[in-house]
């Protein structure tokens, strides 16, 4: 077991574990740690506790120091600092011509290097304009490209539910989003209902992918053969959230209506299966991660 302390050095960033060097911390603090990028400043955000050695990647970095008034100052003129880069860096992307946005500009704490994140549809050849802002900010420049769900996390907005994206207020991680989720959720396959601002499939439908697959497990799909109170028949339509089953039964005429059970009524003789069509797979893909 080993003593960390966890840092957060963007508003919904990674958190990574630093050894606190004795020092007890809280929450909200203001630190000075080591990384590999030189030295940062960053905000605790898992006060002290102990972790288990196989948690930890090695070596773990002490912490420097808690952030002094001089520090904050120098976060304050940084935050200056990076705005004007901002507009410098905007107006030498046009002069070079370059199919380039750029998005954020973070300067490191000692002021070692500026970084400069972008997007762009494909590769850029920035060599020229990384020249060009050496040569006005007499510092290592380094561009680095992101992809629009970075993008949407650094910009934030408000999602279609209204509320802050999910990405940019409390979410550290992406994780994969698959069209499967939506396609076992019973969801809509309009990229419009299923894509957030982002243009990618909605973080929040893996909020709740474990419960309907957990669901899926133990309830029978559209296609599938069941043995139910009034005989034998193939299940239309199948609610998961309510457990309930639409089947067509075998001892009644075609124009007969579906009668409805709940899932611990019937018996399962054969299961269906959820299938994404080649053509619905292909209209989607570009909602996936890449």
């Amino acid at each position: 077991m080993a003593e960390v302390i966890g840092v957060r050095f963007k508003e919904v960033g990674k958190v990574y574990y630093f050894d606190p060097d004795m020092h007890t911390l809280k929450l909200g603090d203001t630190v000075i740690v080591e990384t590999s990028r030189g030295v940062e400043c960053g905000k605790v955000a898992i006060a002290n506790k102990e972790v288990q050695d196989e948690d930890i990647v090695h070596p773990l970095k002490k912490l420097i120091r808690v952030a002094t008034k001089e520090d904050l100052r120098r976060l304050e003129e940084n935050a200056r600092r990076e705005k004007e880069a901002m507009k410098i860096c905007e107006k030498k992307i046009a002069e070079h011509k370059l199919d380039m946005k750029l998005v954020d500009v973070e300067y490191t704490f000692d002021n070692s290097k500026i970084l400069f994140y972008f997007t762009a549809d494909g590769r850029v050849d920035f060599r020229a304009l990384v020249k060009d802002l050496a040569s006005v900010f007499r510092t290592r420049i380094e561009l680095r490209q992101i992809g629009v769900r970075d993008e949407s996390k650094m910009l934030g907005g408000l999602g279609v539910c209204g509320r802050p994206f999910c990405c940019s207020s409390f979410l550290g991680e992406f994780h994969p989003v698959s069209i499967k989720m939506a396609k076992e959720q019973g969801l809509s396959l309009s990229p419009t209902k299923i894509s957030g601002t982002c243009g990618r499939l909605m973080c929040c439908l893996k909020y709740e992918q474990d419960a309907y697959s957990d669901l899926l497990k133990r309830t029978p799909k559209v296609g599938a053969i069941v043995k139910t109170p009034a005989g034998k028949g193939l299940v239309v339509e199948s609610n998961l959230l309510t457990q309930t089953l639409k089947v067509k039964m075998d001892n009644t005429p075609d124009t007969a209506a579906p009668q409805t059970f709940k899932v611990k009524q019937v018996r399962l003789v054969k299961d269906g299966y959820i299938k994404l069509s080649k053509k619905e797979a292909e209209e989607l893909r570009e909602l996936e991660d890449k």
